[in-house]
């Protein structure tokens, strides 16, 4: 599993496979293979908190747009679709195209 994050993270950097395996090699010569899982769990545990820290940015401001009125806007919004549909059903109805 985290061979394959490994894997996905080095493509975005444009890295070919005989390049991966060179630094991957030399990773493993630094480390040492004792080191490399300790890493690569520490690793994935800053990922996961990065990605807990932006949802809770996203839901903050998610929750701040609705308590500014825009949940009113849009209700508005809805209210004004719902009126048009109906008078467009009218019209339709009337002309039986």
């Amino acid at each position: 599993m985290y061979f394959r994050a490994m894997i996905q993270t080095f493509l975005l950097f444009n890295i070919s496979g005989g390049e991966f395996i060179i630094i991957a090699f030399i990773f493993l010569l630094l480390f040492g293979p004792n080191q490399i899982p300790t890493m690569a769990r520490s690793a994935a545990k800053i990922i996961k908190q990065v990605r807990n820290a932006t949802n809770d940015i996203k839901r903050e401001i998610l929750d701040s747009s609705e308590d500014n009125g825009l949940t009113e806007v849009k209700k508005t919004v809805q209210e004004g679709r719902d009126a048009f549909k109906e008078v467009t059903d009218t019209i339709k109805r009337g002309t039986k195209l």
